[in-house]
């Protein structure tokens, strides 16, 4: 049976591209709206005598003023993972963390600025509207977008290791990402049974059929194994009928963020991996001037609270106020992370054995608080500024413990293709890893961020641990 295109209905089938779209569009509007309704409101005040007029729009908002609709759709770029932002809390809290990040900018701006410069009602006015606006407009596109109607029906080719692992991940998502119809496979074993709640269909060959029967917008192709010329020739046909084809890994990429490290072939890393591991001179020079600004502003904060934490840390127990322990930084070159200590002298050496756990005894009651609060990890900027750590990336790891974990977790030494960062893709996405499944985990992780690294991710990637800071979410 061919596949008809008029009877494949995927017009208004959203994939994530799309729907990150959708936001940016509407973040966008809101965000002109919100400019023209701050210089409204800013221009019929009482003591403003131009009104809203040519003349007030030239004269009284600076030109910076402008572009703060950009600074805006900036600072809600933690907020385009379409992973989340079905979540009203998700969501009010980012755009909280926004508001609280743009005042902050602000104050620091009006400090260092010549007085009745800068227009505080304007800019007020501004982050409340957009504010206001952007939650609504959420609000709107988690009603409508998250329907049916925009849902993909989906439908995996193969129900060996790799589908059924997908099949697992895609039952303990909530709510569901698309529709998944089923599994198709020609293993007579499998066929008629249930894989976490899902049928598989078969034999391949009728495809298309399924194809038609339940109206399907996209194939998954799990097939580990050597791909049989009429599949191959079926997928081809699905592909011109305007069905998107994907293949396992980018699906699972998709849903997680992470990469399947035990479900890819060893020659993986060479033949995919490597190539996206390389960025480009542009990133790196951005990056790097991001990071001497950060690492200058970090070293002046470590100054103004060393006498504070320092004193604390000296009267809830003996011993240096700062650590060091050996790292292991990009390309598998040692350095060494200082660190506010948080564990009691006797046990600070213990680390080397073993890594911090949650609720670890040996913790003082004041690293418990610098731990939550990620104070302790201030002194980084230092490690930032010298160039051996950046902002942004994997979490550093000490060289006997990526000897242990590359023996015996896919792919390990992958991680080292970067700079360990402050925060990380891993960090804000997990807790503190402990067994080797967690650290397996961490992993598909860090390999996601290296291959898909940005500016933007970055500053995503920043948003989020700004709100998991402010949230004392650390451990």
């Amino acid at each position: 049976m061919a596949i008809p295109v008029e009877n494949q209905n995927v017009k208004w089938k959203l994939r994530p591209t799309e729907r990150k779209s959708i936001l940016f569009l509407g973040d966008l509007i809101v965000g002109i709206l919100s400019l023209f309704l701050a210089l409204y409101f800013w221009s019929v005040g009482p003591d403003e005598w131009l009104k809203f007029s040519l003349q007030f729009l030239f004269e009284r908002p600076p030109f910076w003023f402008y572009l703060l609709p950009l600074v805006w759709l900036l600072f809600l770029s933690g907020l385009y993972d379409v992973r989340r932002v079905h979540k009203i809390s998700e969501t009010v809290g980012g755009i909280g963390i926004s508001i609280f990040l743009s005042i902050t900018l602000y104050l620091l701006i009006f400090f260092f600025s010549e007085p009745n410069t800068l227009p505080r009602l304007g800019v007020a006015l501004f982050f409340g509207f957009a504010a206001v606006l952007t939650i609504l407009w959420r609000l709107v596109y988690i009603k409508t977008f998250t329907s049916s109607r925009f849902q993909r029906q989906v439908l995996i080719v193969g129900a060996g290791n790799s589908g059924k692992a997908l099949a697992k991940i895609i039952s303990q998502l909530s709510p569901k990402p698309f529709n998944l119809v089923g599994l198709i496979d020609d293993d007579l074993i499998k066929i008629g049974k249930n894989i976490d709640g899902w049928p598989v269909f078969g034999p391949i060959e009728k495809l298309a059929n399924y194809l038609y029967e339940f109206n399907i917008s996209d194939l998954v192709f799990s097939i580990s194994g050597e791909m049989d010329p009429s599949v191959f020739n079926l997928l081809i046909d699905a592909e011109e009928a305007g069905i998107r084809i994907t293949s396992m890994p980018i699906m699972y990429e998709e849903l997680t963020g992470r990469v399947p490290i035990y479900l890819l072939k060893s020659d993986w890393f060479l033949r995919n991996f490597i190539d996206h591991a390389h960025v480009n001179r542009f990133y790196e020079l951005v990056k790097r001037i991001i990071d001497v600004i950060g690492g200058l502003i970090g070293v002046i904060l470590t100054i103004i609270l060393f006498p504070f934490i320092g004193l604390a840390i000296k009267l809830n127990s003996k011993g240096p106020v700062i650590y060091s322990q050996e790292r292991l930084g990009k390309n598998g070159i040692t350095y060494k992370i200082i660190k506010f200590r948080t564990m009691f002298t006797d046990d600070q050496s213990t680390l080397n054995v073993n890594p911090a756990e949650v609720n670890d005894e040996r913790i003082t009651k004041i690293g418990k608080f610098l731990r939550k609060s990620h104070l302790d990890e201030i002194p980084q900027f230092i490690n930032v500024l010298k160039g051996e750590m950046s902002i942004i990336g994997p979490r550093s790891e000490r060289p006997m413990i990526v000897e242990k974990f590359q023996k015996i977790i896919p792919f390990y030494r992958g991680r080292l293709l970067a700079k360990p960062g402050i925060s990380g893709w891993a960090q804000i996405n997990q807790d503190y890893a402990s067994t080797i499944e967690e650290n397996a985990i961490k992993l598909e992780y860090d390999l996601f961020y290296i291959k898909h690294r940005n500016l933007m991710m970055d500053l995503s990637i920043m948003l989020q641990t700004a709100r998991t800071i402010l949230g004392l979410r650390g451990r």
